[in-house]
């Protein structure tokens, strides 16, 4: 039997530049499309405070987007993710899931960085 062998093409992150960080305001969510190799990837991110969090663009329960209108990823009160199909509610800090048809499932979270003050997402190739 032969050892597997990984393409080093097809684990390589692909660095995803979004837009300055001062232009998401606080309590505030944006979302992006992004170009991929296998496809477009929808993705958002939060701002809370200082904190900011980048998820994907699809409810764990359908898969469907979240947003309601594009670029509203709140509720009404700003303190929760909102999937605009079912109503589901998730907490920014984590994507937990605390009320609705995925209760207890969590979105899926990218890994985000800021580099010289511009926001970037880093998406593992075949991840999106």
């Amino acid at each position: 039997m032969r050892p597997a062998t990984i393409n080093q093409e097809s684990v390589m992150p692909q660095i995803h530049p979004l837009c300055p960080r001062e232009v998401i305001p606080e309590n505030q969510a944006r979302g992006f499309v992004l170009e991929t190799p296998h496809g477009d990837a929808s993705v958002f991110i939060v701002r809370r405070a200082d904190d900011i969090y980048a998820y994907y663009n699809r409810c764990p329960h359908t898969g469907v987007n979240l947003d309601w209108m594009p670029g509203r990823f709140l509720d009404i009160t700003g303190k929760l993710i909102q999937c605009a199909t079912h109503g589901a509610l998730f907490r920014i800090e984590d994507g937990f899931c605390i009320h609705g048809p995925c209760v207890n499932r969590s979105l899926e979270a990218i890994p985000l960085r800021i580099n010289d003050g511009m926001l970037e997402v880093v998406l593992q190739d075949g991840a999106d």
